[in-house]
C-alpha cells in the first residue's frame, strides 16, 4: 500500500479562505517609526523596538568597533571556542542589571526558553503555565517530556487548584511555573507578587519570560521584576530578549550561580549551537547602558499609551487594558481585522493584525506598538484613521 501524497495546495487554500494567511513585508530602511516598505513610506506601529534603539548611533558604533576587533561570526558554540570577551562582558553586565549572580546569552529568545525548560524539567516534573504564555514557552514544555498544564490567564485561583492537585499526586517530584512578564498580545502584566508568593508557598520554581517588559517597565528599565520590587529569591529564573526594547538580537537567562551552571551544562539548545556574533553582544551591552538611563523615554511611552487608550475608547473601540507599549484593539473576526489593517495600510500606517492561532478564535485584534520616537501627533494620525475607518464601515 502506498502512502498518501502531501497536499500542500489544499491546506494553503484553506488558510487563505479563513483569512489566516500571513504575508511578509520587506523593509527597505532601518527600523524606526517611519519605514520604507516596497517603495512606500509608512508610519509604523508594528515594531517591538519600544525604546527606538534599533538604529541608535551609539549602539551602531559599539557594533562597528566590535566588528573590527572580533570579526563577524563567533565561529563556534560557547562551550567550544565561540565565547568571546564581548559575550563575557555582556553576561556580567546583565547579571548586575538584573541583580542576579549570573547570566548566559542565547541567539534567540525562543532558544533561551527551550534551553531553560528542557534542561530543568523531566518526566517527574509538572509544568504549570499561563494560558496566554508565548509560543516558545508552550513549545518548550511540550518538548521537555514533562507533563504540562495551562492555568487560566492571570488567574491565581486556577494556578493554586493545579498546585494542590500536584501535591496529592506522587507522580510529581517538582513543579515548574512559567509566566510571561508582559503578555505579548494583550500587553497586560503578570500578577507577579501573588504569583511569586504562591510558588514559594508550594515550593514551586518560578521562571518569568519578560521579553516585553525589559526597558519599558521599572525605574531603570529592569522590567516587571523591578516594577514590582521583587528579589531574585522571589523570581529565581528570569528570561529576557534583546530583539525588543534593546534594539539588537538574542536573549539571556539570569539566576543564581548554581542554576545557571546547571542550565549551561545540561541545555542542548545552548551546548550545540553557535554563539551570537560578538558584535551583537557588544552592541547589546551599549544598549543595556542606554536603557538604564532612558527615564524620559519610559515616561513618554506611558503618556502615549494613556492618550491612545483614551482616544480609541472614545471612538467606541474595545481597547485592552495595558500600561505597556503594547496596545491591543479587539476586533473579533479575522476578516474584519484584516479589512481594518489593509485600510490603515492604504492610509500609510502599518499595524499588526493578529489572528488565530496566535489568539483564540473570535479574538482577532490590532496590535499597536508604541515606540519612544513616536510623537502625540503620530498617535493622533492613527486615531484619525481609525475614526475614518469606523465611519466608512470598513469592518462590516
Amino acid at each position: 500500500m502506498r502512502f498518501k501524497s502531501w497536499d500542500w495546495r489544499q491546506t494553503l487554500e484553506e488558510i487563505e479562505a479563513r483569512g489566516l494567511k500571513r504575508h511578509k513585508l520587506t523593509l527597505e530602511s532601518a527600523q524606526g517609526v517611519r519605514v520604507r516598505v516596497d517603495g512606500r513610506t509608512f508610519l509604523s506601529f508594528a515594531s517591538n523596538d519600544y525604546l527606538s534603539l534599533a538604529n541608535h548611533f551609539e549602539i551602531k558604533a559599539a557594533a562597528e568597533d566590535a566588528l573590527k576587533r572580533f570579526g563577524v561570526g563567533s565561529g563556534a558554540s560557547h562551550m567550544v571556542l565561540g565565547h568571546h570577551a564581548a559575550h563575557a562582558d555582556l553576561e556580567s553586565a546583565l547579571a548586575t542589571f538584573t541583580h542576579r549572580e549570573r547570566a548566559i546569552t542565547f541567539s534567540t529568545g525562543y532558544m533561551a526558553n527551550l534551553a531553560m525548560v528542557a534542561s530543568i524539567a523531566d518526566s517527574k516534573t509538572l509544568i504549570l503555565q499561563d494560558k496566554l504564555n508565548h509560543a516558545s514557552l508552550i513549545d518548550a514544555a511540550a518538548l521537555s517530556g514533562a507533563r504540562s498544564q495551562r492555568y487560566l490567564h492571570n488567574n491565581l485561583q486556577s494556578l493554586e487548584k493545579y498546585l494542590v492537585k500536584a501535591t496529592e499526586n506522587p507522580e510529581y517530584e517538582k513543579v515548574l511555573v512559567l509566566s510571561d512578564g508582559v503578555f505579548s498580545m494583550d500587553g497586560d502584566v503578570a500578577k507577579l507578587c501573588s504569583l511569586s508568593e504562591l510558588c514559594q508557598r508550594y515550593n514551586a520554581l518560578l521562571a518569568v519570560d519578560d521579553a516585553h517588559g525589559f526597558g519599558v517597565l521599572g525605574e531603570h528599565g529592569g522590567g516587571v521584576v523591578e516594577h514590582f520590587g521583587l528579589t531574585s529569591q522571589q523570581v529565581p529564573l528570569l528570561v529576557g530578549t534583546f530583539g525588543k526594547a534593546f534594539g539588537t538580537a538574542g536573549a539571556f537567562i539570569a539566576g543564581n550561580n548554581e542554576i545557571i551552571e546547571y542550565i549551561e551544562q545540561k541545555a542542548r539548545a545552548y551546548i550545540y549551537t553557535t554563539a551570537m556574533p560578538p558584535a551583537i553582544a557588544a552592541a547589546t551591552q551599549k544598549s543595556l547602558f542606554l536603557i538604564g538611563r532612558a527615564h524620559s523615554e519610559r515616561a513618554h511611552l506611558q503618556n502615549l499609551g494613556r492618550f491612545f487608550r483614551e482616544q480609541a475608547t472614545d471612538l467606541g473601540f474595545d481597547v485592552l487594558p495595558s500600561v505597556t507599549a503594547i496596545q491591543g484593539v479587539l476586533i473579533g473576526e479575522s476578516t474584519a481585522v484584516m479589512s481594518l489593517a489593509n485600510y490603515l495600510n492604504m492610509q500609510g500606517i502599518l499595524v499588526g493584525a493578529i489572528r488565530p492561532p496566535t489568539v483564540a478564535p473570535g479574538k482577532a485584534r490590532l496590535r499597536i506598538t508604541l515606540c519612544a520616537d513616536h510623537s502625540q501627533v503620530d498617535v493622533q494620525r492613527l486615531i484619525d484613521a481609525l475614526a475614518r475607518a469606523k465611519q466608512e464601515g470598513v469592518m462590516q
